[in-house]
C-alpha cells in the first residue's frame, strides 16, 4: 500500500511544540491512520525544530515530516521556511489551525507536500498521508465561505489566482490543464482536482 519494505516500520516525524497534541495524534496515526499490521508506522516526535533536526540525522529513512506552522521560533511559512532549509528532501505535510485558501496555497507554493487542517478528521488525515507518500500534493477543501464563491485574489500570483478560480467552480484537472495550458510535470505544485475530502493533484 505504502513504500516501505516489507517488515519494516514506516517512519513519519512530527514536529509540533505542544506534547499533549503531539501524543494524541501519534496515537492516532499508530491506531486509526496505520492499523494495518502489515504495514507498522514508527512516529518520532520533536517540539522544535532543533530537535527534529536532531532526529532526522539520526534517522535517514524518515518518509514524512508532520510540521506545525504555529511553533514557538518560528510563526506561520517562516517555519516551514525553515524547515526546508534544513531538511529538503524529506516530503512535508503542514498541519495548521489557519485554512485560510491564502495560506494553504503559499505552503503548497513553499513546497510543502501537503495540508491538513488541525480540525481533520482521522479519514482525511489518512488519505492526505497515503496520498503524500505515493508521491501526490493533497490540499483540504477550501472553506465553506468560499464555496461558489468569486474570491479575492489580492496576494495570489497570477497563476494561483486562476487556479484557485477554476477549483471555486469546480473544474477537473484536465480541464484546469487545458484551460491553462499546464503541462503534466507542472501539475503537482500549481494544479489540484478535489478528491474526497480535499484536493489532490
Amino acid at each position: 500500500m505504502l513504500p516501505a519494505q516489507a517488515g519494516l516500520a514506516m517512519k513519519l516525524l512530527l514536529i509540533d511544540d505542544h506534547a499533549l497534541f503531539r501524543d494524541g495524534l501519534s496515537l492516532l496515526l499508530s491506531s486509526r491512520v496505520f492499523c494495518d499490521p502489515a504495514q507498522p508506522v514508527e512516529v518520532l516526535e520533536a517540539g522544535s525544530l532543533q530537535q527534529a533536526q536532531s532526529l532526522i540525522e539520526m534517522h535517514l529513512d524518515v518518509g514524512l515530516v508532520l510540521l506545525d506552522l504555529g511553533l514557538g521560533e518560528h510563526r506561520g511559512l517562516g517555519t516551514l521556511e525553515a524547515w526546508l532549509g534544513m531538511s529538503p528532501h524529506v516530503p512535508v505535510v503542514v498541519l495548521s489551525a489557519d485554512d485560510r485558501p491564502e495560506v494553504i496555497l503559499s505552503a503548497i507554493d513553499a513546497g510543502a507536500a501537503g495540508f491538513i487542517p488541525k480540525t481533520a478528521q482521522a479519514r482525511v488525515m489518512q488519505e492526505a498521508v497515503t496520498h503524500v507518500l505515493r508521491g501526490g500534493v493533497y490540499l483540504p477543501d477550501l472553506p465553506q465561505t468560499w464555496a461558489g464563491a468569486a474570491p479575492d485574489v489580492r496576494g495570489f500570483s497570477g497563476r494561483q489566482a486562476d487556479v484557485l478560480r477554476l477549483l471555486i467552480e469546480g473544474k477537473a484537472n484536465k480541464e484546469i490543464c487545458r484551460r491553462l495550458a499546464l503541462s503534466g510535470w507542472s501539475l503537482p505544485r500549481q494544479t489540484f482536482s478535489q478528491k474526497g475530502d480535499g484536493f489532490s493533484a
